[in-house]
């Protein structure tokens, strides 16, 4: 993939050439991997403040679930993000107390309680997210389309893998 700025993976190491070249590529993407989750924590750091100064990043991810997908049970919200129940209900309460979200009784169950934005909270995701984009935007804006497509299809084949491994699927969050 181009690297406008001069910081393309060293050929030796990614050309497939040796013993333990398939080793070696795995590490490589495993240290890329772990450099982007990295970047993308600071990122939703600073996104999450944008939103409001105290809010934890973890609070910023079940506000992009409850986006994408809508009204959604508790239990379910903490399978998506892969959490225990107990920490997203603090989260929950807070960004309940910030309006940001609300709950009421699932029309499927009415046991049960969906929580969903509010007016409020869209509106902020809305504004965050729009800058999310930008910055992504601007990072990969000079990558040709055939590479960012395929950079897109090899990471969906990666997030897929993990299907195997329980974790839910993840329909366009």
């Amino acid at each position: 993939m181009s690297n406008p700025h001069g910081a393309d993976p060293d050929p030796a190491r990614t050309s497939g050439t040796g013993g333990d070249s398939a080793e070696q590529a795995v590490a490589d993407v495993e240290r890329q991997l772990s450099l982007l989750w990295r970047r993308a924590r600071s990122m939703s750091q600073q996104l999450s403040r944008q939103v409001h100064p105290e809010m934890e990043p973890a609070a910023y991810g079940l506000l992009s679930v409850l986006r994408a997908r809508g009204p959604i049970r508790l239990t379910e919200l903490a399978s998506c993000i892969g959490v225990g129940k107990p920490s997203v209900s603090r989260q929950v309460a807070f960004l309940e107390g910030l309006g940001l979200v609300s709950k009421q009784a699932d029309p499927l169950d009415g046991r049960a309680q969906a929580i969903s934005l509010t007016p409020r909270g869209e509106e902020q995701m809305h504004l965050v997210q729009d800058a999310r984009r930008e910055v992504f935007r601007e990072r990969l804006a000079e990558w040709p389309a055939a590479e960012l497509e395929a950079f897109a299809g090899y990471m969906a084949k990666l997030n897929a893998s993990y299907e195997r491994d329980g974790f839910p699927r993840d329909d366009g969050l």
